[in-house]
C-alpha cells in the first residue's frame, strides 16, 4: 500500500498544492492499551499559551483598548476571552519571548496616557505603546481563567528590577510598592505562579554561554525571595532543540534546588532551514511529509534533555517545560515580515495534536508547554482581522484534547507502519490514552498519512467498555483553512468510526485527521 502511495506522489507532487488528495489505501496497525499501569498525571500546564508583544499578538489581537467598537471589557476583546474560555487555558505566558529581555515593567503601569512608547526593537520595529503591561495582562489572564506565566528581563535589566516587579505583584503588605499596585487599580496581590528568569539567554536574551547564564542565574535567586508571598516556580533558561551541553551544563552549575523547571524551545520548519522555511499554504505533500518529519524530532529532544535531567536530578524535582513550540512558516506575503503573520491550515491542526501525543509519553517530566503563539502570529490558535475572528485548526485541536488535562496518563502501546515519500519516513500516527476526572477513558490519534486512512485496531486488555463516542477534524484538502470573516473549512463532527467488541476497539480514521475519542 506504501508503494503505491508514493507513486501517486510521485505523479502529482509538483502540481499538488491546494487540491484534495484522493484516499490511496487503509493501513492497518494495532495497539495495546495498558490500563493496569497507570502513570503520571498529564498536568493541565501542558495546554498553556504563549502571548508575546510581537505583531498583532497583543494589540488587535488581545488589546483593543476601552474605546473600541469591538466588543471589549476593559480594552480586552470579548471574543477572544469567551473562545480562550472554552479551551479552558490553564496558563499564558507574557510578556515573551524577545521582547522580555527588552521590556521594563514601569513602563507599563499607571495612566496609560502617561507610558512612554518605545520602540520594538525585535519584532518589526513598530511603536510600543505600552497600554498592555501588568495590569492589562492580568485582568486578561483572570478573565480567561488562566494562571500567569511571567517571564523577567534578565538580558538588560537586574536583579534589583526583578526584586521589585515580583513585590509589586505580590506583596500584600503596606510597603510603597504595594501601594503603589494599590494606587493602580489592584488592591489584593496578583497570582504569579510560574516566573522565568531570562529568555533564550543563549540568543536574543544576550548570546550567552551556558556558564554564564548559570552564574547570572544564581547571582538572580538570592532576590527572587521565593517565599509564601511569592511562591512562583522558577523557570531557568534551557536548551534550543538538542543541545545538549546547554542542558547539562545549567543542570550541573544551577542544581535541582535553585529552580523548578527548565525551558526547551523548538520550532518546527519545514525545511529545517531559517532562511526559507516553507509556505504556510499551497504546500505539496512532500512538503507535509518534511513539515511532520521535523515536527516528531521533538520525542528526541524530549528524550535526550530528560536523561541529563535524571543524571542531576534522580528526584524529579525539575520540570521540563516546552514553553515554546509550533510551526514556523515564511510570513505571508505583503506582511511586516516582523509580525510574524501565518495562516493556520489542517496540517497545524494534526501537527499540534501529534505534539501533544508526545508530550503526553513523559508526565513525570513534561509539566507545562505553551504554544507560539495564541493570536495572529505563527501557530496561532485565533487569528483576527478587524471585528472578524476566526478559529484555526489548531485551535480546534485543543479543544478536543480539554479532557487531557490533568488526566492520568495510560501507556498505550502503538504499532506504527512508517510512510515515506521522497527520502523522509514518518510514523504514519501516533496517539496517547488517559484516564479524565470524569472517569472516562479518552484516546487521541493524529493520522499524519496525508494520503491512507487507518484502521486501528486497539486490544483493551482489562479494560471494560461498551461503546465509544468522539469528535474527528479533517477537511478534503491538506491546507483546507479558517480565515476571519469567511465559513471554516475546518471544524471537528462527531466521529462514527468507532466500534468496541468485546475487549477490541477498532477505529476507522480518515487520512490525514486528528481523532479523540471516549471509551463508555
Amino acid at each position: 500500500m506504501f508503494a503505491k502511495s508514493l507513486l501517486v506522489a510521485a505523479s502529482v507532487a509538483a502540481v499538488m498544492f491546494a487540491a484534495p488528495l484522493a484516499q490511496a489505501d487503509t493501513v492497518k496497525a494495532t495497539a495495546t492499551l495498558k490500563s493496569d499501569a497507570p502513570g503520571a498525571v498529564i498536568n493541565k500546564y501542558v495546554y498553556g499559551q504563549f502571548s508575546e508583544h510581537l505583531g498583532a499578538g497583543i494589540y488587535g489581537g488581545t488589546w483593543v483598548g476601552e474605546d473600541s467598537a469591538i466588543p471589549n471589557t476593559r480594552g480586552i476583546r470579548n471574543d477572544i476571552v469567551a473562545a480562550l474560555k472554552d479551551l479552558h487555558v490553564p496558563l499564558i505566558r507574557w510578556p515573551g519571548g524577545c521582547f522580555a529581555d527588552e521590556y521594563h515593567w514601569r513602563d507599563g503601569i499607571g495612566p496609560r496616557d502617561k507610558r512612554p512608547s518605545r520602540k520594538n526593537n525585535w519584532w518589526g520595529g513598530t511603536p510600543e505603546t505600552n497600554h498592555f503591561g501588568t495590569h492589562e495582562f492580568f485582568d486578561f489572564a483572570e478573565q480567561v481563567g488562566a494562571d500567569a506565566y511571567v517571564n523577567i528581563n534578565m538580558g538588560s535589566g537586574s536583579p534589583t528590577e526583578m526584586r521589585e516587579w515580583i513585590e509589586y505583584m505580590t506583596s500584600p503588605g503596606q510597603d510603597t510598592l504595594a501601594q503603589e499596585r494599590r494606587s493602580n487599580g489592584r488592591d489584593k496581590p496578583f497570582k504569579v505562579p510560574v516566573i522565568g528568569l531570562g529568555n533564550e539567554t543563549w540568543g536574543c536574551g544576550g548570546e550567552m554561554r551556558p556558564e554564564y547564564y548559570s552564574d547570572l542565574y544564581r547571582q538572580y535567586t538570592p532576590f527572587f525571595h521565593k517565599n509564601a508571598d511569592n511562591p512562583a516556580a522558577r523557570v531557568a533558561v534551557g536548551p534550543a532543540g538538542d543541545d545538549v551541553n546547554w542542558t547539562e551544563v545549567v543542570m550541573k552549575n544551577i542544581g535541582p534546588n535553585r529552580m523548578e523547571a527548565i525551558a526547551l524551545h523548538y520550532y518546527t520548519l519545514p525545511t529545517g532551514d531559517w532562511g526559507k522555511k516553507g509556505a504556510s499554504i499551497k504546500f505539496t505533500q512532500q512538503e507535509w511529509v518534511d513539515t511532520f518529519a521535523q515536527t516528531m524530532r521533538m520525542d528526541g529532544f524530549i528524550q535526550k534533555h530528560i536523561a541529563i535531567m535524571d543524571k542531576y536530578d534522580p528526584e524529579k524535582k525539575v520540570a521540563l517545560y516546552v514553553d515554546e513550540w509550533g510551526t514556523w512558516y515564511d510570513v505571508e506575503p505583503g506582511t511586516n515580515p516582523g509580525h510574524l503573520y501565518q495562516l493556520n491550515t489542517l496540517r497545524d491542526g494534526v501537527l499540534a495534536a501529534a505534539n501533544f501525543n508526545i508530550f503526553h509519553k513523559y508526565p513525570d517530566r513534561v509539566k507545562m508547554t505553551a504554544i507560539a503563539q495564541t493570536i495572529n502570529v505563527l501557530q496561532a490558535v485565533i487569528l483576527t482581522d478587524g471585528d472578524k475572528m476566526a478559529l484555526t485548526p489548531t485551535y480546534h485541536a485543543f479543544k478536543m484534547y480539554v479532557p487531557f488535562q490533568d488526566a492520568t496518563m495510560i501507556p498505550l502501546d502503538v504499532q506504527a507502519p512508517a510512510y515515506t515519500l521522497g527520502g523522509k519516513t514518518i510514523p504514519s500516527f501516533n496517539a496517547s490514552a488517559a484516564k479524565a476526572k470524569d472517569g472516562h477513558v479518552y484516546i487521541g490519534i493524529a493520522n499524519m498519512n496525508p494520503i491512507d486512512g487507518l484502521n486501528l485496531s486497539i486490544d483493551l486488555a482489562s479494560l471494560k467498555a461498551k461503546g465509544v463516542s468522539g469528535q474527528v477534524l479533517t477537511a478534503p484538502k491538506m491546507d483546507s483553512l479558517n480565515r476571519p470573516g469567511a465559513k471554516p473549512e475546518v471544524v471537528p463532527v462527531d466521529y462514527k468510526g468507532g466500534k468496541v467488541k468485546g475487549s477490541t476497539l477498532t477505529l476507522d480514521i480518515p487520512a490525514k485527521s486528528v481523532v479523540v475519542v471516549r471509551l463508555d
